[in-house]
């Protein structure tokens, strides 16, 4: 099959051993994002699979309109970047394996990193020392200290492993269900969502972006938060209100370290959450690492092989497989 893998802005995927998996294909690697439909219809015209990266290129009906070759795209995990009715009335086959029973443990190891980073002022006393400096001020012990998890998934699960292995209290808000589990689990779970941004130091949120989540964490939710205390974001910009962060941020009472952003990739250096002194912001790494890669791309070349053998995994819309006169996919 023509495979074209779209995103790989640092051509990482030539260098793992899961590339292996597609050697009987014809593949051609963008190293560049084309946010233009039209212009990334032209330049992947001849693809019949596309690989996506997670989310980094929307797929609707403006570029699925213009490819009568493309008759499938792979991909892994979550797919609200992906039209799903698009690609059913395109004769597209969307496959996406949902990975149910693994977190994803650089996403974990991620968030913990950005706490850590924040507590120890990490960025600053680096920058400090390389401008000649010695220590640039005075950092807090994470110790004792209550994080405050919201979401009830695998990442936070792991996030929780990590915190109470170096001494951190651990609780948990989100759904009502996610609560129930977490209660039913033996965690702690606060009496209130007041109480549970109010008595937490830190607050994460691990929690998938839908409709129903958009929006979620409120400025009513910030405002309880306590003086100095952090705000984590490695899951979705969206969770929280628009402008929401931003302006607490700018009174000065809570500090944030995010990974994800409104507009990705982000570009604009003026953007508050990259100069406020109380942010520490990375570029969307939470997942970004060559274990990571190699574990979804594994999953998404299976995918391709899978399809072209007639045989496809982890389908999203079998009713596109059911009108080509295949059987039952799996």
């Amino acid at each position: 099959m023509k495979v074209h893998i779209l995103d790989d802005w640092f051509d990482t995927l030539r260098g793992l051993p899961c590339f292996e998996k597609l050697s009987a294909h014809d593949v051609t690697v963008w190293t560049d994002h084309e946010p233009d439909p039209a212009q990334l219809a032209k330049r992947v015209e001849a693809a019949e699979a596309l690989v996506l990266f997670r989310e980094r290129t929307r797929i609707g009906a403006p570029i699925l309109e213009r490819l009568p070759n493309l008759k499938l795209i792979s991909q892994r995990s979550v797919y609200p970047h992906v039209d799903v009715p698009a690609c059913t009335a395109n004769g597209v086959l969307l496959c996406s394996n949902m990975h149910s029973d693994t977190p994803s443990y650089a996403a974990a190891e991620h968030t913990l990193a950005l706490i850590l980073a924040s507590y120890r002022q990490i960025p600053q006393q680096v920058a400090s020392l390389k401008e000649g400096n010695w220590q640039a001020g005075v950092g807090r012990t994470l110790r004792g200290r209550t994080l405050g998890l919201y979401g009830n998934g695998r990442i936070a699960g792991a996030v929780a492993d990590y915190a109470r292995a170096i001494g951190m209290k651990v609780q948990f808000w989100g759904s009502e269900a996610g609560r129930e589990r977490a209660a039913a689990a033996g965690q702690t779970v606060p009496p209130s969502r007041e109480k549970f941004f109010a008595s937490s130091d830190i607050v994460s949120l691990h929690v998938r972006l839908k409709p129903d989540t958009r929006g979620i964490i409120t400025a009513e939710d910030l405002a309880a938060m306590q003086l100095r205390s952090l705000l984590v974001n490695t899951s979705r910009s969206g969770l929280i209100a628009p402008g929401v962060l931003e302006a607490e941020i700018a009174r000065g009472r809570i500090h944030a370290a995010v990974d994800v952003f409104d507009q990705e990739p982000l570009v604009d250096t003026s953007n508050p959450l990259l100069t406020h002194p109380n942010v520490i912001a990375t570029p969307h790494i939470g997942y970004v690492t060559e274990d990571e890669f190699d574990l979804q791309f594994a999953d998404i070349f299976d995918q391709i092989n899978a399809y072209a053998a007639g045989a496809p995994i982890h389908v999203i819309n079998p009713e596109v497989w059911s009108e080509m006169g295949g059987d039952k996919p799996v």
